[in-house]
């Protein structure tokens, strides 16, 4: 009985219902049961409490890859429409240049200007005009094929705007060329229209006033009251000013290009050796000095050391 214990269920009267008789070694495993199982639950418990943070984390990191896939398509399609706005303004400047280069063509047309090489267009010899950029492709879609087309398309517009550039510079220069040689091309009278004055002798062979014989006139006189203002007709530099032999006090006024001017019979000179003229200048007044039959300007337009008749030249 020493190994034996008994337990006794008594009533709230305190009478006895049962009795229940075990041993110590039975107790013992119970009680070894008992601890393993509260282990095991605890075990149990705490997989179960890490499977669970375990799920929530993975839900958590699905939510956040989520939002971050949503923003990243979102960037990608920002990014697609950039792509789609530049393509259109890469059209827009090609157009433009193109339009550039239809004006040079007409303003060369105008001028009378030929270009260099001809044969060589916007985009280079022999190169055609691209064709305007598909920008309307679904954002959902790629854009490899348009960017390729984009970097294609840039290179022609960089050929293209330095040979717009080159085309322009070439045909300012020729522009100021032929304004600088209208300047100094002698197209207006050296005496103002505004004053009382008449063509007393003409450009060719006449009658000598003084010997009576035919002689060559390398000019032409225009008869002034004396004191009159003596224009230069054109832009120059006054290469001589003083007096010459028969034509008494003269200005002559190199204009470049193999043209020079000369005004003789003058009273007084108003331009110094070495200044420079413009067109519509007071350079002398008129007179009588030299062999003169009254008061006038003698005028002489050379071209390459040449008299030339003055009034192929004069246009007012």
């Amino acid at each position: 009985m020493r190994n034996r214990i008994s337990f006794v269920i008594l009533s709230n009267s305190g009478l006895r219902i049962k009795q229940v008789n075990t041993s110590k070694m039975a107790i013992r495993l119970m009680a070894v049961f008992f601890f393993c199982g509260l282990i095991s639950g605890g075990y149990v418990i705490y997989d179960y409490l890490r499977l669970k943070r375990t799920s929530f984390d993975l839900q958590k990191r699905e939510t956040h890859v989520s939002r971050q896939l949503k923003s990243n398509l979102g960037e990608i399609e920002n990014q697609r429409q950039q792509i789609q706005a530049f393509a259109k303004e890469i059209t827009t400047l090609k157009n433009k240049l193109i339009i550039l280069n239809d004006f040079e063509k007409k303003i060369r047309i105008i001028a009378n200007v030929n270009k260099a090489d001809e044969s060589e267009n916007l985009f280079g010899v022999g190169g055609s005009i691209p064709e305007d950029l598909d920008a309307q492709i679904p954002l959902k879609e790629k854009h490899n094929g348009l960017m390729r087309e984009m970097h294609e398309q840039i290179k022609q517009l960089k050929t293209a705007s330095t040979s717009q550039e080159e085309g322009f510079e070439a045909l300012l220069k020729s522009l100021e060329d032929q304004q600088n040689l209208l300047a100094s091309t002698p197209t207006v009278r050296p005496i103002d229209s505004q004053v009382k004055s008449w063509r007393s002798s003409s450009f060719g062979y006449r009658k000598s006033p003084f010997t009576g014989r035919r002689e060559f006139h390398r000019g032409y006189d225009i008869s002034a009251p004396e004191g009159t203002p003596v224009l230069a007709t054109a832009d120059g530099v006054v290469t001589f000013a003083g007096k010459k032999g028969l034509l008494g006090e003269t200005v002559v006024i190199d204009h470049g290009h193999g043209v020079i001017t000369r005004y003789g019979h003058c009273s007084k000179i108003l331009k110094k050796r070495g200044e420079k003229v413009k067109r519509w200048d007071a350079i002398a007044l008129v007179g009588n000095t030299g062999r003169s039959t009254g008061p006038h300007v003698h005028y002489e337009v050379r071209l390459n050391g040449v008299p030339v008749n003055p009034n192929k030249y004069i246009i007012d």
